[in-house]
């Protein structure tokens, strides 16, 4: 609300690292992960929700899992001119629809939505679901072109680089003067085996991994098992975790004879202390970092033009 995200920037009290910008290719994570955050909601002040702009298809039908899940008591609904794909979002609605991974109430009852596993909010077969009762405030825009989808999807990218360049400014020199590339900062070493590792989006073979891990963004975590490896590592995890995230750093080098990675990261040194998982998702560092490194003669480090556009 009081303006554009990069500019405001704060240390949010939960935070899971999902690692991809839209939940398409994993909706059960999705909602496991706003099950996980949710839990911690105190209920002692006003909660105010901000949905997703994916609304269509298995979008909808998502945000009403959504919806039976967190069981708002109001519904701020904005439409958008001569756009009637939406229904609106009533307590009927919801009630009686199915949603992606839940059922309404013709076909069966939807258990109590816990913070266990994936099958707590599948529903079994036979039962009726209890009906939500929310408030629904239903705006309707009547001015031409109003949410046109095409140009919000390249603000979309715009805004999360300016958030990522935002956080990144964490790193600099309160006093005004240069700003500093990144390769001028010193980094802080981290041993292979004292941080888990899971790549979320892909698979990618261990003897590859490093490769992966190279020059990318990543959520620092923690995961409440204590990181334990005979071996100089790396630790490998086999599933995504669901886990606190501390905040995030730029692996900015990887030195394979002493076993460390070397991050770049704001996140206060009490709060690393904590940090014994490395995430890396589908969020690209903004190309201007990467390019626009002063003081870089001959090749710029992990730039190059000599590409294969066909592979």
């Amino acid at each position: 609300l009081p303006g554009p995200p990069f500019t405001h920037q704060q240390m949010p009290s939960k935070m899971v690292y999902y690692g991809q910008t839209s939940c398409e290719q994993d909706t059960e994570r999705y909602l496991e992960v706003v099950k996980y955050v949710f839990s911690y909601y105190k209920k002692e002040v006003p909660l105010i929700i901000n949905t997703m702009g994916w609304v269509k298809g298995e979008g909808l039908l998502l945000l009403i899992d959504i919806i039976r899940l967190l069981s708002p008591s109001h519904i701020v609904q904005m439409d958008m001119c001569d756009w009637k794909v939406m229904p609106p979002l009533t307590s009927e609605h919801i009630h009686f629809s199915a949603g992606l991974h839940t059922k309404g109430k013709q076909q069966s009852k939807c258990k109590q939505l816990g913070v266990g596993s994936t099958e707590s909010w599948k529903c079994p077969e036979g039962e009726d679901v209890s009906a939500p009762q929310h408030k629904l405030l239903y705006v309707h825009p009547e001015f031409p072109r109003a949410g046109v989808a095409g140009e919000v999807r390249v603000h979309s990218s715009i805004l999360r680089d300016m958030s990522i360049l935002g956080y990144l400014g964490h790193l600099q020199s309160p006093d005004i003067g240069a700003v500093l590339p990144l390769h001028s900062l010193v980094p802080y070493q981290v041993p292979f085996n004292a941080v888990a590792l899971r790549v979320i989006h892909t698979d990618v073979a261990p003897s590859n991994i490093m490769y992966a891990v190279n020059a990318s963004w990543v959520g620092l975590c923690c995961i409440p098992e204590e990181v334990r490896c005979q071996s100089e590592g790396p630790v490998l995890l086999t599933q995504t975790p669901i886990c606190d995230c501390l905040g995030f750093g730029i692996v900015r080098g990887v030195d394979m004879e002493k076993k460390l990675y070397h991050i770049l990261t704001p996140v206060p040194p009490a709060n690393l202390r904590l940090v014994n998982c490395l995430l890396l998702g589908n969020i690209a560092i903004p190309n201007c970092v990467l390019v626009g490194q002063q003081g870089i003669e001959g090749e710029i480090p992990y730039v190059t033009s000599d590409y294969n556009y066909s592979i």
